[in-house]
């Protein structure tokens, strides 16, 4: 079974080792277990089975136990299978992640897969294209419906937008005019994902793009966007690629590249562009080094991704860029992620049904609403770097 099947179709029942652990506690073992987490809950000013819509309503008193035992993991699969809720999900991860919870809740096989993420490599050449099948490729028909009219899936920029898809078009402008992007130069997007950007470089730049992905849902959806435009598409590693190219942007893919291959995948960019060229680099960032990720988000979401911390990143730049701007855009990734779940949530009557279950349901707005919450109490970040290889001469000054 392989691993879309297995978020799809897995039965609602918690791990055995949970099953039979709870089975074990007493009521005093239970009563423990809801103090410890009462105690730790209020902490945020959060309450178990308030009033208040971010309160945390307990559906099933094994709950505790699986959090304890599983940590984030068990909280997010014990929230698909229904063991608890909350109205306000986004609220509730606001208030849990700014208090500094998760990092309260820490169990053995965190440091397990900390030895493991440094012994190997999860993000190698033979497993680039897993988090291509098992998340972007579930149905560009679903994607079409949650994300924007050009189907732009990073970080939108609300600085002067009221809706969606002026946001949306407004950070594709903004990374044009941050490139200096002029008619005839050739631009790499890396991660081009359904080629929105690639399509809007093309028509309102005049560049001929080549974009690469590792989903073939979305190579098949951008070959048919920009088969009029001056825009190829390849399904690609960006370590396959070969040519030059005066300009090169990766929106929201450097997610997936790893920590152990950060170095490679700016070598990579540097390899294939001009002394006088610019890259950009639109990221999620995480406040602090790590080589793990989430436990939930690996197992049902991005499998083998991890967020970059500013040091990780400045590390791989060394001596091969200058860092000619920074911007951070991460409190816009709130508002970009509540209008997607607006939008899924308003589909969902029209998406649901097969392999689009209530488990499913269930998973997309635990990932949609936590994720929102967590950049709404800036535990991540949304990074845009302009890398030129030299610097530019008399210096460069980025548009807002």
């Amino acid at each position: 079974m392989n691993f879309t099947e297995h978020f799809f179709h897995q039965a609602p029942s918690p791990a055995p080792c949970v099953s039979h652990m709870s089975k074990r506690l007493t009521c005093q073992d239970h009563k423990r277990l809801r103090l410890r987490l009462e105690r730790l809950l209020s902490r945020a000013g959060v309450n178990v089975n308030g009033t208040r819509p971010y309160d945390f309503q307990v559906y099933n008193s094994s709950v505790y136990a699986r959090i304890f035992a599983q940590g984030s993991l068990g909280l997010g699969e014990s929230y698909m299978d229904g063991w608890w809720d909350s109205p306000v999900l986004d609220e509730f991860f606001f208030r849990v992640l700014r208090a500094g919870l998760a990092e309260r809740v820490v169990t053995w096989k965190d440091g397990c897969a900390a030895i493991e993420a440094r012994l190997l490599n999860h993000q190698s050449l033979s497993r680039s294209l897993e988090v291509g099948r098992t998340h972007y490729d579930i149905g560009n028909d679903f994607y079409r419906r949650m994300l924007d009219k050009r189907m732009i899936y990073s970080c939108a920029y609300w600085r002067h937008a009221q809706t969606l898809d002026e946001a949306q078009e407004a950070k594709l402008d903004l990374v044009c005019r941050k490139l200096d992007l002029k008619p005839g130069m050739r631009l790499l997007d890396i991660g081009c994902g359904w080629g929105g950007m690639a399509a809007y470089a093309a028509e309102r730049y005049g560049v001929e793009v080549l974009g690469i992905t590792i989903s073939k849902e979305q190579a098949a959806y951008a070959k048919e966007l920009c088969r009029e435009l001056p825009v190829t598409i390849k399904m690609l590693d960006y370590r396959k690629l070969n040519g030059a190219f005066d300009r090169i942007v990766s929106l929201g893919m450097f997610e997936h590249v790893g920590y152990k291959n950060y170095r490679t995948f700016m070598e990579s960019v540097r390899r294939l562009l001009p002394e006088d060229g610019l890259a950009l680099l639109h990221t999620i960032g995480n406040n602090h080094s790590t080589c793990t990720t989430d436990k939930w988000i690996d197992r049902y979401i991005f499998p083998n991704s991890m967020l970059p911390s500013a040091k990780q990143i400045s590390i791989a730049v060394e001596k091969l860029f200058v860092i000619e701007d920074w911007h951070n855009l991460g409190a816009d990734y709130d508002t970009t992620l509540m209008q997607w779940f607006k939008n899924f949530d308003r589909a969902w009557p029209e998406i649901q049904g097969g392999k689009y279950n209530e488990r499913f349901y269930r998973m997309w707005k635990y990932y949609l609403l936590s994720c929102a919450g967590s950049f709404r109490a800036r535990k991540n970040q949304v990074w845009q770097l302009v890398l030129s290889p030299k610097g530019r001469v008399g210096g460069y000054y980025a548009p807002r």
